[in-house]
This record gives structure tokens, sequence and C-alpha cells, in this order.
């Protein structure tokens, strides 16, 4: 990576359980980040079929969701409803009324927790954080 390169804004978090795909969302969402996020979740659902999702939001100051193909939104959609079973977002804005409406028949649970509610999403979806030593 460049130096002068734009840092992802999709970021794996490791966590103490293989079965559950945590990302940390931060700044702008562009449409490659998107990609990014689809082939990491493809490759979560190649390894469990079932999965629980934590999604943190920092500092979150939009997307480009315009940029998506409908073809890419559709299979990512269809992905998801097969293979997630729980998705806690947490930090603002709560957009889970909006993906309720992504999920059509939804057999995901989804639920929002403010930022400062971190601990009980980890304990929701049954999991720990591992954090990583830079």
């Amino acid at each position: 990576m460049h130096p002068l390169d734009r840092i992802p804004a999709v970021r794996r978090i490791e966590t103490d359980r293989s079965d559950v795909f945590a990302i940390e969302i931060t700044g702008f969402v562009t449409g490659a980040d998107v990609e990014n996020l689809y082939g990491l979740l493809e490759g979560a659902y190649a390894l469990h079929d079932r999965l629980n999702v934590l999604v943190r939001l920092t500092d979150y100051d939009g997307s480009a969701w315009d940029e998506i193909s409908t073809a890419t939104a559709k299979e990512g959609r269809q992905h998801a409803l097969q293979h997630v079973e729980r998705c806690a977002a947490v930090g603002d804005p709560d957009w889970t009324d909006r993906a309720a409406g992504f999920f059509e028949k939804l057999p995901v649970e989804l639920k929002h927790f403010p930022a400062e509610a971190e601990a009980d999403a980890w304990a929701w979806i049954g999991a720990r954080e591992i954090r990583q030593r830079v």
C-alpha cells in the first residue's frame, strides 16, 4: 500500500469464534469497500453454513451503495439470507430498520446497540473480540 492510498473503510475484526464474522466500518464506504466486504463474507460463508455477524460503525460518513450493481446486491442479500442468523449493529446511525427491508422475509435477527453498549452486542452474538496489537 502506498502512503497516499486511501485506507479501506471496512476492516475485519478477529473474534474468539470462527463462526462469528465481525467488521468495523470507518468513514466513507466506497463501492470498492462494499465489494471487499462481500468478498470477506463469501470467504466466511465457504467455511460456515451459519454465521452471526457484528458490524461496528465508527465515524461513519456515508456510503456509495449506488456504485454496486443490482445483481451484486441481490446476490449479497440471497447469501446473507442463507447464512446469517444474527446481526448486531453497533454505533450510529442505526440502519437496522433499513436493513430489515433488505432482508425481505427477515429470517435474520437484527439488533442495534449504541456504541456504549458494544459489550452487550458481543454477548448477544455469543463472541468476544480478539484485540490485535499494532
